[in-house]
């Protein structure tokens, strides 16, 4: 993975506090790498029960393209970064609403 550089004062003008921004970016990247972790061990179950036939070259093949799609894709945080930037990411802060 390569090292990208962030604007970070274009994320912080949607929020206006820097650590408001990364507690957001933070929460949403634990989201994401918990879907992602959750469709991983779903795609792996497939091959659960299966002891006799792990040996055989055509499931361990199945298994290795599995790990490597996993492998390549984007970081959870880079997600998180690119939706915040796509204003993808709702949020909202309690203490400021009003309550009606």
């Amino acid at each position: 993975m390569a090292i990208k550089t962030v604007d970070v004062e274009a994320l912080v003008a949607q929020t206006g506090n820097l650590f408001e921004t990364v507690a957001i970016l933070s929460k949403r990247s634990r989201q994401i790498a918990s879907r992602m972790k959750a469709d991983l061990d779903n795609q792996l179950a497939y091959f659960e029960g299966f002891e006799p036939e792990l040996e055989d070259p055509q499931f361990q093949e199945e298994q290795r393209r599995i790990s490597i799609e996993y492998e390549i894709k984007p970081e959870p945080t880079e997600l998180a970064i690119q939706e915040m930037f796509d204003s993808e990411i709702y949020f909202r802060d309690p203490l400021t609403e009003t309550e009606e």
